[in-house]
């Protein structure tokens, strides 16, 4: 399934581009804010791309003509060694929080509940992090799941699934994603099931976050970012869940109250019923932005 960009035309215009603009894109992914971010600028610009994840890069198609462009395999919380490293100062940063499409369907490291891929749910290099899904599901304690499958799934039957995977896993490892979505449905009462997504949603997301310390690298992302970001420049982020949202929040209105950025937007920007209709994934998207002042 193609990956579509959610809220592509309001993330673009709210960064108010010039042709000779430098643009930090540092959710690369499949290139679809990139390529609209590139036809807006000319040969003295510069877009630099950055992805945790190698097959971005290896698989993103832009355009080889016009602006300078720069593709760094980095996770974005490093986005202040980045433009060092390449002496640049961002006119406009950029990150969209979602994952791409075929990252779940594709990518064949258990992100999607529906194959039986492996557990690893990292990023990029598995033997790079401190631990994958398969270490977090076969070796942590019932209390440390319960912890982060509440903390960062939301899931209000936390408990409930952390005793089930550890049951289960007295009968031997879990291997595959789907054996675990499959330990993780049977444990959701069917009373407390959301009626829109799959049982096991919260649980990965929550394993995910922890797998690829996806909060803390925001909180350093969105701090080196703003200190790296031109004066006037704009940073706008697209989040899909609460608890990124909460902090994005939290760190726009830290910037805006000790005077150094402003608000440009009164309320995060959310997708509109035509795109909410052709793309599903954009019903949860929230555009905030700011502007360094």
């Amino acid at each position: 399934m193609k990956h579509i960009p959610v809220l592509l035309h309001e993330t673009v215009s709210a960064l108010a581009l010039s042709p000779n603009s430098t643009v930090v894109d540092a959710t690369l992914g499949g290139g679809g804010h990139g390529r609209e971010i590139l036809r807006l600028l000319g040969p003295k610009g510069t877009y630099v791309g950055i992805d945790a994840d190698p097959t971005a890069l290896a698989n993103v198609s832009l355009p080889t003509e016009g602006a300078r462009i720069i593709l760094v395999n980095e996770n974005f919380r490093n986005i202040k060694s980045v433009v060092t490293e390449h002496q640049l100062q961002p006119d406009a940063i950029i990150a969209d929080l979602g994952w791409r499409t075929d990252q779940f369907e594709e990518g064949g490291k258990g992100f999607s509940f529906h194959n039986d891929e492996p557990l690893l749910m990292t990023f990029g290099d598995p033997s790079k992090h401190l631990f994958t899904a398969d270490d977090v599901v076969n070796e942590w304690g019932e209390e440390s799941l319960r912890d982060i499958i509440r903390g960062y799934g939301e899931e209000r039957f936390a408990g409930r699934v952390a005793k089930a995977i550890v049951t289960a896993r007295e009968q031997g490892r879990i291997k595959t994603a789907r054996a675990l979505a499959d330990i993780i449905a049977a444990a959701v009462p069917s009373f407390g099931r959301p009626s829109k997504i799959h049982p096991a949603t919260r649980t990965f997301q929550a394993i995910r976050i922890a797998v690829n310390d996806e909060l803390g690298a925001l909180q350093e992302f969105l701090k080196e970012g703003f200190s790296a970001l031109a004066q006037n420049g704009r940073f706008a982020i697209i989040s899909f869940h609460s608890l990124e949202d909460r902090i994005v929040k939290r760190f726009w209105n830290e910037q805006i109250t000790s005077g150094q950025a402003i608000r440009l937007h009164k309320k995060p920007i959310v997708a509109d019923d035509d795109e909410r209709t052709t793309n599903p994934r954009s019903r949860s998207a929230k555009l905030r932005v700011i502007e360094k002042i």
